[in-house]
């Protein structure tokens, strides 16, 4: 039987929006244990956080194509590799409108020049990526033959897979299956080197029903979504292909049995509970704790910091790596979140741009905790007031506040570093901005007190790179 592809697109939709960096992170893991083919990303937009968030998604997938959008211009193609080269698999996506409203709308462009520009993109991706597609928006509602002679043109210029989409979402099943049939009697390289992949609009709900009567036509990728919302659903067509697989002379490797709960973990991400005032996010998976010992090397714990989230200089790299041998030598395994606290203490250690002033934070079991914090920045004093969920919650509220700007909280660590009724806390705590994460470390008897060191402490080191960036 044929081996269908199953592409997952969940974060190219727009409910994907609402997850914070961490959450794309976990879903792509998700997607991973669930064995789909290729998981695709969105576009890169804000260069440097888009990127990160693409090197670190590259790092966390094991064995999916990852699978990268970009524009058919040399620009794009090259800020897109950059961050998709250390994939294990990588893919990226030449992105072109081919219907006449699309063509003249997106690009301003005639047909022959948009032909041109795709097949340039097509050309120079290939020398950079070991798999390139071209994905041609709006598929079904292009003049034919242009259709026909582009894919054609392409397969000669070296793309590995053509998709076609269709946006309007307005065909019947049948209609589908015709579609693809006729282009794959039309287009000889799909019968060998070329794959044809395609994509459906869920608008009037037959999305699953056209993608099966494209694979019962031919089609050899699919491209679904494992929290569908508007396109086919992944967990449905792996059912589907595991159920009736022989009647469609078809099958995929996805890992069935895993699918219901994978749904369930990728729903989870998206419906979180989210307040809209608190810097914290309930129902983000943690990731597990690994341990590290003597004999590991400096690409070892390097590849760990990076793991983590931290994108460090080769300076800092190598004092975080010092820092590790020295508790690595007194201790026989040094964990994730040791090398975390390693990173707060040691790495980017910058000018404080703001200093805590003073703080007053109240609580109580009948009441909301209050918090009145005062920051001095280059001699000015700043003060800001709020009301949280907690004594913690309510200390970060007023900051950002004072700061006017709000930081994804990537993670946050409390623990005990002395003992006895005057025992020292340790806070630990991760912001992320511009997909960058940043750590700051705050030691005190209060752990309210060293929980404002640390965010303070992470925030001077973002001010500090925007200042002198």
């Amino acid at each position: 039987m044929r081996k269908i592809r199953l592409a997952d697109t969940t974060m190219k939709q727009r409910s994907s929006a609402s997850l914070t960096f961490k959450e794309k992170i976990e879903l792509v893991r998700i997607l991973d244990r669930l064995s789909v083919d290729v998981i695709e990303t969105d576009e890169i937009r804000k260069i440097k956080a888009d990127s990160l968030c693409i090197k670190s998604i590259s790092d966390a997938v094991t064995g999916a194509v990852v699978a990268v959008p970009v524009q058919p211009d040399k620009a794009s193609i090259d800020t897109a590799w950059e961050a998709l080269q250390r994939a294990r698999h990588p893919r990226l996506q030449i992105v072109t409108p081919v219907s006449l409203v699309q063509m003249e709308y997106l690009m301003h462009k005639k047909p022959e020049a948009v032909r041109e520009s795709a097949l340039s993109a097509v050309r120079y991706a290939k020398t950079l990526c070991p798999e390139v597609e071209l994905v041609l928006l709006d598929a079904t509602r292009s003049e034919r033959p242009f259709l026909i002679d582009l894919m054609k043109a392409a397969a000669e210029e070296g793309a590995d897979v053509i998709c076609a989409c269709d946006l309007a979402g307005l065909l019947l099943p049948r209609e589908a299956g015709a579609f693809v049939a006729e282009i794959l009697a039309e287009v000889p390289a799909f019968a060998s080197s070329v794959t044809l992949a395609v994509s459906f609009a869920d608008t009037l709900s037959l999305a699953n029903a056209c993608m099966i009567e494209a694979v019962r036509a031919g089609a050899g990728e699919i491209k679904t979504a494992i929290h569908a919302t508007e396109t086919a659903s992944a967990g449905d067509l792996a059912r589907i292909l595991s159920q009736r697989g022989e009647a469609l002379e078809a099958e995929s490797g996805v890992r069935v049995v895993e699918a219901k709960r994978s749904e369930e973990q990728a729903w989870s991400l998206f419906h979180a509970k989210k307040s809209a005032t608190s810097p914290f996010e309930d129902g983000v998976a943690e990731a597990g704790s690994d341990t590290f010992s003597i004999r590991d090397d400096f690409a070892a714990i390097k590849k760990e910091t990076r793991r983590l989230g931290y994108d460090l200089s080769e300076d800092d790299a190598l004092s975080v790596y010092e820092a590790f041998r020295r508790i690595a030598s007194k201790k026989e395994n040094v964990t994730s979140r040791e090398i975390d606290a390693i990173v707060a203490s040691e790495a980017m250690q910058v000018p404080a741009a703001y200093e805590i002033e003073d703080f007053i934070i109240n609580s109580g079991q009948s009441f909301g905790a209050t918090a009145h914090i005062k920051l001095r920045k280059h001699g000015e004093f700043l003060e800001g007031v709020a009301i949280g969920d907690g004594p913690v919650d309510a200390s970060i509220l007023a900051i950002e506040r004072i700061i006017g700007r709000h930081y994804e909280l990537d993670d946050f660590q409390v623990q005990s570093v002395t003992e006895g009724r005057e025992a020292m806390g340790e806070t630990i705590i991760k912001l992320r901005s511009e997909g960058q994460v940043y750590s700051g470390r705050g030691i005190s008897t209060d752990i309210v007190g060293s929980a404002v060191r640390a965010y303070v402490n992470a925030l001077n080191k973002i001010v500090y790179e925007e200042e002198n960036a």
